[in-house]
């Protein structure tokens, strides 16, 4: 298994709450869709300078690959995508 954690920080202006809403609405209903995406969580950060971040867990590092590609990932991600400042990435297998 491989999990996903992502933090990313939003524009100047944005309105964060809603984003981070709007967010988790366009990407959490993708697990059971996407092959190899088993959960996925959404949530406003607390702490560390970013607005939010995203958790994931995936079968596998090519489920993770596959679900960077996949259709439905790219369709959501347009709705929002122009949002965002920054992103910082880990991935690990356990």
């Amino acid at each position: 298994m491989v999990k996903h954690i992502v933090a990313y920080t939003f524009k100047e202006g944005i309105d964060k709450n809603a984003s981070v809403k709007l967010i988790g609405s366009l990407l959490e209903p993708l697990v059971g869709k996407i092959p190899g995406l088993l959960a996925m969580e959404i949530r406003s950060c607390f702490q560390g300078g970013m607005d939010y971040c995203l958790y994931s867990e995936f079968e596998s590092r090519q489920a993770l690959i596959d679900y960077a590609e996949h259709p439905l990932h790219l369709a959501a991600k347009e709705q929002f995508f122009h949002l965002l400042s920054s992103r910082v990435a880990a991935d690990y297998e356990v």
